[in-house]
């Protein structure tokens, strides 16, 4: 048993959790990594992927039971994502914007509005969370998007870009700013609009590095117009939403991260131990050996780190942003790093399309930027440390 065998183990889950993160492990292994050259090649949106996932029922993971969901736990819900990148991270980005838009409706939706929602959710449907625009992105809380009230509705006006599922998505949850509170942090509110809401608009879908089965669009709103009742909250209320959600999205793309990392890895190890040069196997190299006791070391520590702050947020802390920050940025940097390092132990051969290495290295870069790039987070990290 290697040390990330006992660190699986080790992961609190209940007897139900378990059992279907063993069921995910065999679709991963058996359905959704196999096709996941494909994909990347062709770049079309995984459907299939998508509708094996949901015959397991993997929405309603995070959806009260009342509304049609099992409402596993969150660490639960990381691992299942972790497993689902390790196999296809293009299918892992698509699932796991169904958990980052529906995580405002659990926490703010009002009853209503969440039996409205959730139901459609919990049983396969797609949402997208649109937050970046083209003017705000790491600084989200630069949105230019406006919500001007009239009478029962809401006429929404403006543009978001690089919204995954944003082009396939049923419900999108949207982050604007309350016309009549002006421009700044405190007008900032949130709402949800039907995909086929006229004058709603895909502008294109971007041509993308990595992960390019998930769909990442850019969209367009003119003078939309959405039900009053489709506000979440109060107006000028999304702020403390927003940083609720980005606290349980960072430690997602760092599952996310992790998952590439740890395919990136294995595939390495199973390389060195069958590739010989100068009449031995790669990994009977000192200095390999020692690039392995660090990358593996520093894996360990981050996927732990992981557990930890999820069993945190799980007990209702949220005086987390530090804490998510660091484990967003160490461990997308450790994805890059790693898949990098993995192409280089694959010599040639990992620079070409027949083994993996080659397309983790992509999918993972991704992971540095988006929530926040890096630079972000390490501005965030080290500024917590000045003293006023």
């Amino acid at each position: 048993m290697t040390v990330f065998d006992r660190l699986d183990a080790s992961i609190q889950l209940s007897e139900e959790e378990r059992l279907l993160l063993k069921s995910v492990r065999r679709l991963a292994d058996d359905v959704l990594k196999p096709r996941a050259a494909h994909y990347d090649e062709t770049a079309e949106f995984p459907w299939n992927n998508i509708r094996a996932i949901n015959e397991l029922g993997l929405n309603s993971m995070f959806i009260p039971a009342e509304y049609g969901g099992s409402e596993l736990s969150y660490t639960a819900y990381l691992a299942v994502c972790r497993e689902i990148a390790r196999a296809c991270a293009s299918t892992g980005i698509v699932w796991a914007t169904n958990f980052h838009a529906a995580s405002p409706l659990v926490d703010y939706a009002s009853t209503e509005q969440k039996a409205r929602w959730l139901p459609r959710i919990a049983e396969g449907g797609l949402a997208a969370l649109c937050l970046t625009e083209p003017g705000a992105g790491s600084d989200a809380t630069g949105m230019k998007t406006r919500f001007e009230e009239d009478g029962d509705e809401i006429v929404v006006n403006g543009g978001k870009t690089f919204i995954t599922n944003g082009d396939v998505a049923d419900l999108l949850v949207i982050f604007g700013k309350w016309a009549p509170l002006g421009d700044g942090k405190n007008a900032i509110s949130l709402l949800v609009m039907e995909k086929d809401t006229p004058g709603f608009e895909v502008l294109r879908t971007e041509h993308k590095m990595g992960t390019r089965a998930s769909s990442t669009a850019a969209l367009s709103f003119t003078n939309c117009r959405v039900p009053r009742a489709n506000l979440l909250g109060a107006p000028g209320k999304g702020l403390p939403m927003l940083f609720d959600f980005l606290n349980k999205s960072r430690p997602s793309v760092a599952a996310h991260a992790l998952g590439i990392a740890r395919a990136a890895f294995e595939d390495a190890v199973a390389y060195i131990n069958e590739r010989h040069q100068f009449g031995r196997r790669i990994i009977d190299f000192q200095g390999i050996q020692f690039t392995l006791a660090d990358l593996s070391t520093d894996l360990a520590m981050c996927e732990s780190w992981l557990w930890t702050l999820a069993r945190r947020i799980e007990a209702g802390e949220r005086d987390i942003n530090q804490e998510a920050s660091m484990l967003k940025m160490r461990a997308s940097d450790l994805a890059m790093r790693i898949s990098t390092e993995a192409v280089q132990l694959f010599g040639g051969y990992g620079y070409t399309k027949d083994y993996r290495v080659e397309r983790l290295m992509r999918d993972a870069k991704i992971t540095q930027i988006w929530e926040g790039t890096n630079q972000v987070h390490r501005q965030i990290i080290g500024r917590s440390f000045a003293t006023r």
